[in-house]
């Protein structure tokens, strides 16, 4: 079993190593990186089902299947918001164009 503070450790390294990486993205390509990170959140939903799924098969318990359904439920979360703010950086953009004409 992998000790859990290795496993904080790679959370943290891993959400310095995404800030300082983000931080440098212009403001040109958030649109389009929101977008693949809306790709990415519905592979989570996937796996999140895939998970919940044999926890029930697997007879692992409640507790196991209550907390593949909140995941399953938290990535939907996840997807819904990211395209609904997507879409809402889209409807920005469109209405520099239109003023210009």
């Amino acid at each position: 079993m992998i000790h859990p503070l290795i496993l904080v450790a790679v959370f943290v390294l891993c959400t310095i190593a995404g800030y300082f990486i983000i931080r440098n993205v212009p403001s040109l390509l958030h649109t389009p990186l929101m977008s693949g990170m809306n790709a990415l959140s519905g592979v989570t939903l996937v796996g999140a089902l895939s998970a919940t799924g044999l926890a029930y098969l697997a007879g692992d318990g409640v507790w196991a299947q209550l907390a593949g359904g909140l995941a399953v439920v938290l990535a939907t979360v996840n997807v819904f918001g990211g395209f609904g703010v997507t879409h809402r950086m889209l409807r920005m953009f469109n209405k520099k164009k239109s003023a210009k004409s």
